[in-house]
């Protein structure tokens, strides 16, 4: 029960902005999971959560087909070979980074309106503006196959800065990149990982219906309170990875 409390808290927080598998790997860990394994099958399980969070802010994907097409392609390159530096390398080579990275977004989320104010104001050309966006995008989904929390508030971060569309909109579209990454990653892990697929049943059918009532809720919310939440979410995401 434990475990499906967990997943049910990480689906609703993945919806409104990610992270969430900073309740659920720390879940995976107490029950005697280790380390790679929990990770493992939390991707794994996290992914129908992801899906049910992409049902719910379908209304605020309309207009997004295109421009989401191109980045999720970034997205599961990305995820592939985050995917494969998980199995090949040491474990906790992004462990100095990773918290760097986190804090990083937190500021662009912060400072997201007066960034894209001066993207705009410079007159960025399309093709300048795509580059960045797709290796952003790229490299957000190999730190989401590696490890993937808060890989939301670095994809929120990035769009804010780059994308002139509305934080809800922003929020819509990242749930779909973080979609791509987690599915992309769980198909390498399914083959190549060991599963521990009872957590991923549990973790499964919380996320599924966290993620539908975050998605429910989360779209209510009003920019401010959102960047609030992605904002504070993410610094004790930083946190917890430093003194993990």
């Amino acid at each position: 029960m434990a475990i499906l409390a967990a997943a049910l808290a990480a689906g609703a927080i993945n919806a409104v902005v990610g992270s969430g598998s900073l309740i659920t790997f720390p879940t995976l860990l107490a029950f005697g999971y280790p380390p790679v394994v929990a990770n493992v099958s939390n991707n794994v399980g996290l992914v129908p959560g992801n899906v049910s969070s992409v049902f719910g802010y379908r209304e605020e994907l309309a207009g997004q087909r295109g421009r989401l097409v191109r980045l999720g392609l970034a997205s599961c390159a990305g995820a592939l070979a985050g995917a494969w530096a998980l199995l090949a390398l040491p474990p906790g080579v992004f462990k100095v980074v990773v918290p760097a990275l986190i804090i990083s977004a937190c500021v662009l989320v912060v400072l997201q309106p007066r960034l894209s104010a001066r993207v705009a104001a410079r007159g960025m050309d399309r093709a300048e503006h795509g580059a960045l966006l797709f290796g952003g995008v790229f490299l957000a989904g190999a730190y989401g196959g590696y490890f993937g929390a808060a890989q939301g508030v670095l994809v929120i971060g990035l769009l804010g800065v780059l994308l002139t569309e509305g934080l809800q909109r922003i929020n819509a579209g990242k749930n779909v990149l973080v979609m791509i990454v987690n599915g992309s990653a769980a198909i390498v892990f399914v083959i190549f990982a060991h599963v521990a697929w009872i957590a991923v049943a549990l973790v499964a059918a919380g996320s599924t219906a966290g993620g539908l009532l975050g998605a429910r809720f989360g779209r209510r919310l009003p920019p401010l309170a959102l960047r609030i939440i992605v904002v504070v979410i993410g610094v004790i995401a930083a946190v917890k990875l430093i003194f993990f």
